[in-house]
Parts: C-alpha cells; sequence; structure tokens
C-alpha cells in the first residue's frame, strides 16, 4: 500500500471549517472574514436565522454584511414549514456538495449545536416516536406549561437537561418521551457513532471572557429593542404557537402582550435567559475535544492555523 498517495488524497480533501459558540461571540463577522480570505460562500447553521419572518429577534447578518459573502439558510423557510436538525442535515449536505464542485473550502457558522453534529457527524439513532406516548406528554405540557417539561427532563435525566435549550418545548418533549419509553436517559442515546463525511470538518470555537460576553448580550439586546424587536414580536403574536417562536426574544414579549409583566422585564428577561443560553452553549461546544478556540478579534490566528 502506497501511504504517501492516502497521505496526498487526506491532504487534498475538500474542508467544511465550522465556527462555533455562544451568541453574541462574534461568529457572523469571523465567518465573512474567513470568507472574503478564502474566496469561498457560508453555510449558516442557526436554527432560527432560517425563518424570513423574523429578523431583528434572530440577530441575522444584515443586507451589508449579505452582500460580503454569500450566504445560505438565510431567509431559506418560513416560519410555518416543518424544519428540524434531520431535514437540516439532508438539505445542507447536499448544498455542501454542490457547492465543493466550485470551492475546496466552505465556511458553516452557526450556535445550533444539534444542527452543527447533524452535518458534521450524522444525527444518532434514536427509538422512533410513540405517538400516544407523545401526545400524552403534549396534553400534560398544555395544562402544566414548560415547567412540567423543565421538571422531568431534569429529573430523568440531568445531564441533557444542562445542554439543552430549556426553554424550547420541543427539544425537552422529544427528551421526555424516550427517557419514558425505553427507561433510558435521553443522553444515553447521544453521540454513539459519527457518519463518514465525503469532506473534512475543521471546528473553530469563539469565546470570550464571561464578563465581555455578557456586556455583548445585554448590548445586543438594547440594540434590537432600538431597531424595532418589540414591533417584530408584536406582528408575530398570532402565529405565537409555532416552533420557530418558541424562543428567547419572542416568548418574553409575547408575555409582555399579555399583561404578565412590563416591558422594562420583558427586557431584561431576555438578557437573562440569553446569557443563560450562552452557557448552555459553550457547555455544549466544550465537549468537543476536536474544536480549536480562539477569541473573535483573532481572524489573522485562525487563518494561520487553518493554513
Amino acid at each position: 500500500m502506497d501511504y504517501r498517495l492516502i497521505r496526498v488524497t487526506k491532504e487534498h480533501r475538500k474542508k467544511l471549517i465550522v465556527i462555533v459558540g455562544p451568541t453574541a461571540v462574534g461568529k457572523t463577522r469571523t465567518a465573512i472574514e474567513l470568507a472574503k480570505h478564502f474566496h469561498t460562500e457560508i453555510i449558516s447553521a442557526d436554527s432560527r436565522q432560517f425563518f424570513k419572518e423574523i429578523s431583528i429577534g434572530t440577530a441575522k447578518p444584515d443586507m451589508d454584511e449579505l452582500a460580503e459573502a454569500k450566504h445560505h439558510f438565510i431567509n431559506s423557510h418560513s416560519i410555518f414549514d416543518e424544519i428540524n436538525a434531520g431535514r437540516f442535515e439532508v438539505e445542507a449536505l447536499a448544498v455542501i456538495a454542490k457547492l465543493h464542485q466550485q470551492y475546496n473550502q466552505l465556511i458553516m457558522v452557526g450556535g445550533s449545536g444539534l444542527y452543527i453534529n447533524a452535518v458534521c457527524d450524522g444525527l444518532d439513532d434514536l427509538p422512533k416516536a410513540d405517538e400516544t406516548l407523545r401526545q400524552q406528554i403534549v396534553d400534560q405540557y398544555e395544562k402544566e406549561g414548560i415547567v412540567y417539561l423543565q421538571s422531568e427532563v431534569e429529573r430523568l435525566d440531568p445531564q441533557y437537561f444542562r445542554q439543552v435549550d430549556q426553554s424550547n418545548p420541543q427539544r425537552l418533549m422529544r427528551a421526555l418521551e424516550v427517557c419514558l419509553m425505553t427507561g433510558q436517559p435521553f443522553s444515553s442515546f447521544r453521540n454513539n457513532s459519527s457518519k463518514e463525511r465525503p469532506f473534512e470538518v475543521i471546528k473553530i470555537g469563539l469565546n470570550l471572557p464571561r464578563e465581555e460576553l455578557y456586556a455583548r448580550i445585554n448590548h445586543r439586546v438594547d440594540l434590537m429593542v432600538e431597531v424595532g424587536l418589540v414591533e417584530e414580536a408584536r406582528a408575530m403574536y398570532p402565529n405565537k404557537e409555532t416552533y420557530a417562536l418558541q424562543t428567547v426574544g419572542y416568548t418574553e414579549l409575547f408575555d409582555y402582550f399579555e399583561g404578565m409583566h412590563s416591558l422594562e422585564r420583558a427586557i431584561e428577561l431576555i438578557k437573562q435567559n440569553t446569557r443563560r443560553f450562552a452557557k448552555r452553549q459553550i457547555t455544549w461546544f466544550n465537549r468537543d475535544k476536536n474544536t480549536t478556540w480562539f477569541k473573535p478579534d483573532e481572524v489573522e490566528k485562525i487563518i494561520t492555523f487553518l493554513g
């Protein structure tokens, strides 16, 4: 066997450079700078930036940023579409395969860990859904609210509860369903194996000291409010039950519209829940020992690392 040939072949494999990290850390700007350097395009792996009806609360790249580098999976779906990590895996891999015919490197960027994993490693083989059990869980959720889901998942699978977006009822319901159906923690079915991909994955993590990151989050929420987040949420209020809108930045304002608290309290809750979400993102991405970490202003160091 000619091992030199194997080495050359591996070195010339197409690459997917994946930029991960907590919300507000600066992933968008870093991804654009890398895309410009490598003269390539960007795959967004943010599970809320797909939706064309919402922009401010999802912190999408603005028009100027989108003009700097071509993005895929921004404004690609409607809030009424059924989209999940499994569908994203299929759609993203198809786009990646097409783009790799033109580019040796592609950039993928996002803070949705499950969607990143779906593309890089494939999803785990979870038990098939039990429709009867799922409906029972949904009925209980509608009676008792998300606190019911949170307490049950925390009780049955504390490891997964520390990592999941605790404000996302769909993910909590799926985890609870698997726990009750199998008698095993949902986390025990995850990350058991990786699927072979026809490209090399290089993962770059971005992070900042906690105080600086939290200050960025607070400032970004204030800017969102200034440019119309409340008005955007009000326009989306009739569709508040859709999965796409069960997320930080909208649910707090929906509660405000219903008189549950003041606008000032809603804004403070958005900041608080975003900070908590960022902490969970860091926990999730830190699990992957193949990720190399940088600060968001270290673009030149990242380029040197990537070669």
